[in-house]
């Protein structure tokens, strides 16, 4: 809605887009995004992005410029463990500090969450989500199995037709954010025309490196007062480099299975040998084998090359 204010300043006056950054805490969220993930470059520069049109629109109100409430509502497309709930989650705070949104708490919610099993079940179940989400940001993961053509007793549409209604008539204090794997969004999209024209903001989650893997665990390990032996660090590596090429490999939330793994393994060794006296640091690190000890060893490794260049065969 395009608004004036009656009486705009003058032209001569001055704003301060800085303290307006900091007044609105926005900067605390992005510390603690920061904080909370590795690498994603791309993604936190986008989040920036976004956080400078929002204060520079409130800037624009103050002046007496016309404004327009921006349509907020983003897909968020990448594979399992790359941050997208995370994001997400740090997305509602930002909102709510730049008075978008009056609450800023976060609904995650998947197709079973939305879509009923029998007629006149769908639409209470959407409604419903809806009324928890208002005020915030509604997260739908793996949004495109909303959208099921081949079943023609499939109710999903319906959920579909209520939210695009929603996202519409509440945009000014409800941010829908649709997730999941690119190349099904993209069809979810050309599907769905309606829902596409309502997506505001695109942003693609990459894969993580084995760097940045490693960083990851890292932040876990301290996070649960764990480290690793040197040799349990190489181990690890060498465990994630061996994951990435393995089917159905979820970033770092395959990390972070791998880690309680570990733990588990660590704790069985340390009651093993229960006779014995622990030191606080034997409670606390992890060995090569207890990562070792993993089926993904037990596999055969990864090709690589036997000579540079040369495939192994």
């Amino acid at each position: 809605m395009n608004s004036v204010l009656k009486d705009p300043v003058g032209d001569d006056a001055r704003f301060n887009l800085d303290a307006a950054f900091r007044d609105s805490h926005v900067a605390d969220v992005i510390e603690k995004l920061e904080a909370e993930l590795v690498g994603l470059a791309p993604v936190k520069t986008r989040i920036r992005d976004i956080c400078s049109l929002l204060l520079v629109d409130t800037l624009r109100r103050q002046a007496g410029l016309s404004t327009e409430a921006p349509s907020l509502h983003m897909s968020f497309t990448g594979n399992p463990g790359t941050g997208k709930t995370t994001v997400a989650l740090r997305m509602a705070e930002i909102l709510h500090h730049l008075g978008y949104v009056r609450k800023g708490h976060m609904v995650a919610v998947t197709r079973d969450d939305l879509v009923g099993q029998y007629i006149g079940h769908t639409a209470p179940k959407t409604r419903e989500v809806l009324k928890r989400a208002m005020g915030g940001v509604l997260f739908i993961d793996e949004a495109y199995y909303l959208y099921r053509p081949e079943n023609e007793r499939d109710y999903g549409q319906e959920a579909i037709e209520i939210l695009l209604q929603e996202m519409e008539n509440h945009r000014d204090d409800l941010v829908v954010i649709l997730a999941g794997y690119e190349d099904r969004m993209d069809r979810f999209f050309r599907s769905n025309p309606g829902m596409s024209s309502r997506i505001a903001h695109h942003i693609a989650f990459p894969d993580y490196s084995s760097e940045e893997l490693m960083a990851i665990a890292q932040l876990m390990l301290e996070q649960m007062q764990y480290m690793l032996s040197p040799d349990a660090r190489s181990t690890l590596r060498e465990y994630i480099e061996r994951r990435q090429k393995q089917p159905h490999f979820a970033n770092a939330r395959s990390v972070r299975n791998a880690l309680d793994r570990a733990r588990l393994r660590q704790a069985s060794r340390l009651f093993a040998k229960r006779t014995a006296s622990l030191a606080k640091r034997d409670l606390m690190t992890i060995e090569a084998e207890d990562i070792r000890a993993s089926r993904v060893f037990a596999e055969p490794a990864p090709v690589e090359t036997q000579r540079e260049g040369e495939l192994q065969t």
